[in-house]
C-alpha cells in the first residue's frame, strides 16, 4: 500500500492562524458548523415525543420506546462512522457524505409532519425513515467532526487544543439551548394545516444542517486534512486473530511474551501492534464511564419528572423550560470558569491535576448531584398525598363544578369549557394551567356571570359549589388536594453538581480519548467514547424497568454505584501511564506500516514498547 504524504491539504505549517495566536482560522468554521449542526439535533428532539403522542397519536409508553431507541441508535451510529472515516473516505468526506444523508433525513421527516402528504401509515413511515437517516447522519459525523478539529493543531499547541475541545463543547451547549427555546415555540404559536406546526418545528432545523453542510464546505481551502489509513478495522481485527491463534497453537515451544499482541509480530509491524495496545488501554479505561452517563442521562426523564411534581411558581416571567435547559445554560457559565479559575487555583497549591484525576472528580460532583437529588425527592413525597391517582396528576390544577343552581351552566375557564348540569350536576374533571383567574364566565339560559376564582395553583384539586342567591351567582372554592409548596429552585444544586461534574469527565474525556489515540484510530476512538454513552442508557433502562423501588431509592442507588465505579476507575487510572502517539512517527520509519517481518530481505523493524515512549505522570 503506498502511503500518502503530508502533501494532501494543508500542513501544519500552512494553516492561517487566527489574529497572531496559535489556533488556526479553519476551526472557526468547524465549531460553527457544530453549533448549527447540534440545532438542528435537538431542535429535532425537543418536539419528537409531543410529534409521536399528538400527531401520530400514540401512547406515552410507545412515544417514550422510540425516543429512547432513537437516541441510542445516534450514539451506536459513530463506530461505523469512525471506520468509514479512518478505514476510506477520510475525516473530511466523511462529513460531508453523512450530513448529506442527515440533511435527506429531516427533509424526509418535515415531509412526514404535513397531513396533506398520504395517511397516518405514510406518516408513521416517513417518520421512521427520517429518524433512521439522522441517527445514521449525526452518529456517524459526531467522531469525525470532533477528531478533524483537533488534527488542524501542530503537534506542540497541546494548551491550545485542549482549549478547542472546550469551546467545541460550548458550541454543542449554545445550539442546544436556542433550539429547545425556538422550535417549541414554532411548534405551538405558529399554525398551519388547522393544527400545530410540525412541519416548520422540523424542517427549520433542517434549514440549519443545511447551513452547517455549507458553512463545512466552506472552509475546505484552510483545512489540514489527514487521509485515510486503509482499511483500519480489518487490519486491526486480522492482527488480534492472528496473535490469538498464533499464541494459542505456539504458547508451549516459543519463549513467553511481554504482551499477548506481540504473538502478532511474526506477521504484522511492530507499529499496528503497538498502536493496537495503545487503543486497547484507553478502552479498558471506558469500561466503567457508562454509570456517570447513567446518571447524567435522568436529567431528561427521572429529574423533570421529579420537576413536575414541585411548584414551578416563578417570577420575573421565568417557566418551567429554563429549569430543562439549565444544564446547557451552566455550561456555558462552568467551562470558562473551570479554565480561567478553578483549574489554575488548582494550579498554584501545587496539585497536578491530570486528565484522568478531573474525570474521577467529575464522577463524585455527579454522585453528589443524585445525593441532592435524593433529599429533594424525599420531601417532594412527604408533601404529596397518598393517592396514587394524584401522584399521577400532579404537573395539573385540576378543576371540577358542582351546580346547586335549578338551570344548567356553562363555565369557561381560560380555554377550558366545563358543563355543570341543574340540580347538584358535577362537571368533568379537567385540567387547567396554573394561573390567576379572576373573570370566569357562567352562563345559564337566561343570564350571564363572571366570578373570581383567584389563583390555581400547580399540583392542586380544586371543587366550586355554585350556588344562586338573590344578588347573582355566589361560589365556594375548596382545595381538595393541596397545591405543591416544594419549590422547583431546590432542584438548582443538583444541576449545579451535575453540570460542575458534565465539564470535568466530559470535556476532558473528549481531548483526552483524542490525545491518546494514534493517528489512524482517533476517529475509532471518539467512536468508543461516544459508545459509552449509549450503554449508559441502557444501564438506566435496566435498573429504572427491573428494579421497582421508591425513586428516593432509585436516586441514591445510582449515587453509591457511581461512587463505588469511581474508585474503580481511579485504581484504573494509577496504572495508566499517559503516552504520545506523535512519537511514533519519530521511532518508526514512515515505511514501517507496510513491511512485514517475514519478508525475503530480512529486515527488521525498530521494536518499540509502550514503556520506552515518552510519559507523563500517573494518576
Amino acid at each position: 500500500m503506498q502511503r500518502w504524504r503530508l502533501a494532501v491539504g494543508k500542513t501544519s505549517k500552512d494553516l492561517q492562524k487566527l489574529c497572531g495566536t496559535n489556533y488556526p482560522v479553519s476551526i472557526a468554521f468547524i465549531v460553527v458548523n457544530e453549533f448549527c449542526e447540534r440545532f438542528s439535533y435537538y431542535g429535532m428532539k425537543a418536539v419528537l415525543t409531543l410529534y409521536f403522542i399528538h400527531y401520530l397519536h400514540w401512547d406515552k409508553n410507545l412515544s417514550t420506546a422510540v425516543y429512547h431507541a432513537f437516541s441510542s441508535l445516534c450514539y451506536f451510529t459513530p463506530l461505523l462512522g469512525a471506520v468509514i472515516a479512518d478505514s476510506w473516505l477520510g475525516k473530511f468526506r466523511t462529513v460531508i457524505y453523512l450530513s448529506i444523508v442527515y440533511v435527506i433525513g429531516h427533509v424526509v421527516k418535515s415531509v412526514g409532519a404535513i397531513p396533506d402528504v398520504g395517511d397516518s401509515t405514510v406518516h408513521v413511515v416517513l417518520s421512521m425513515l427520517g429518524l433512521v437517516l439522522i441517527a445514521f447522519g449525526t452518529g456517524g459525523i459526531k467522531p469525525c467532526v470532533a477528531a478533524f478539529g483537533g488534527d488542524q493543531f501542530d503537534e506542540e499547541h497541546v494548551k491550545e487544543r485542549r482549549k478547542f475541545f472546550s469551546i467545541f463543547y460550548m458550541s454543542i451547549n449554545a445550539g442546544s439551548v436556542l433550539s429547545t427555546i425556538i422550535t417549541p415555540i414554532l411548534r405551538g404559536d405558529v399554525k398551519c394545516f388547522g393544527g400545530d406546526c410540525y412541519a416548520l418545528a422540523f424542517g427549520v432545523p433542517a434549514a440549519l444542517m443545511v447551513i452547517a453542510l455549507v458553512v463545512f464546505i466552506a472552509g475546505s481551502g484552510l483545512y489540514k486534512k489527514s487521509p485515510p489509513e486503509g482499511n483500519v478495522l480489518v487490519r486491526v481485527c486480522k492482527c488480534i486473530g492472528f496473535a490469538i491463534r498464533n499464541r494459542w497453537n505456539n504458547s508451549k515451544k516459543s519463549p513467553k511474551r511481554s504482551h499477548w499482541l506481540d504473538w502478532a509480530e511474526e506477521k504484522y509491524p511492530k507499529r499496528l501492534i503497538q498502536e493496537i495496545k495503545m487503543v486497547f488501554r484507553v478502552l479498558v479505561l471506558y469500561i466503567p464511564l457508562p454509570m456517570f452517563w447513567a446518571l447524567f442521562d435522568q436529567q431528561g426523564s427521572r429529574w423533570t419528572l421529579q420537576a413536575t411534581r414541585m411548584n414551578m411558581d416563578f417570577v420575573m416571567g421565568v417557566c418551567f423550560c429554563v429549569v430543562k435547559m439549565l444544564n446547557a445554560l451552566l455550561i456555558l457559565v462552568f467551562i470558562p470558569i473551570f479554565d480561567m479559575g478553578v483549574y489554575p487555583l488548582i494550579g498554584l497549591c501545587r496539585i497536578k491535576l491530570t486528565p484522568l484525576k478531573k474525570m474521577a472528580a467529575g464522577m463524585i460532583l455527579a454522585a453528589l448531584a443524585f445525593c441532592a437529588a435524593t433529599v429533594v425527592e424525599i420531601n417532594v413525597i412527604v408533601c404529596t398525598f397518598s393517592n396514587i391517582a394524584s401522584k399521577e396528576l400532579l404537573i395539573f390544577d385540576f378543576c371540577r363544578f358542582i351546580n346547586t343552581h335549578t338551570e344548567n351552566i356553562n363555565i369557561t375557564v381560560g380555554t377550558e369549557e366545563f358543563y355543570a348540569a341543574a340540580d347538584y350536576g358535577i362537571s368533568q374533571n379537567i385540567s387547567v394551567p396554573r394561573g390567576e383567574y379572576n373573570g370566569v364566565v357562567c352562563k345559564t339560559n337566561s343570564d350571564q356571570y363572571l366570578i373570581d376564582l383567584g389563583l390555581l395553583d400547580f399540583g392542586a384539586f380544586y371543587t366550586v359549589i355554585l350556588s344562586k342567591e338573590s344578588n347573582g351567582l355566589t361560589f365556594k372554592k375548596m382545595e381538595d388536594i393541596q397545591a405543591n409548596n416544594i419549590h422547583i429552585a431546590w432542584q438548582v444544586p443538583q444541576y449545579v453538581f451535575i453540570t460542575a461534574g458534565e465539564v470535568m469527565f466530559s470535556i476532558t474525556g473528549l481531548e483526552f480519548s483524542y490525545s491518546q489515540a494514534p493517528a489512524s484510530m482517533k476517529s475509532v476512538l471518539q467512536a468508543g467514547w461516544l459508545m459509552t454513552v449509549a450503554f449508559g442508557n441502557v444501564i438506566v433502562l435496566i435498573v429504572a424497568e427491573g428494579a421497582g423501588m421508591e425513586q428516593w431509592t432509585e436516586f441514591l442507588l445510582f449515587a453509591g454505584l457511581l461512587v463505588a465505579v469511581s474508585i474503580i476507575f481511579s485504581i484504573m487510572a494509577y496504572f495508566y501511564t499517559y503516552v504520545d502517539p506523535d512519537q511514533l512517527d519519530k521511532i518508526f520509519r514512515e515505511d514501517t506500516d507496510d513491511e512485514k517481518v517475514e519478508s525475503s530481505d530480512g529486515k527488521k523493524n525498530e521494536a518499540v514498547s509502550l514503556t520506552d515512549m515518552p510519559k507523563q505522570t500517573k494518576m
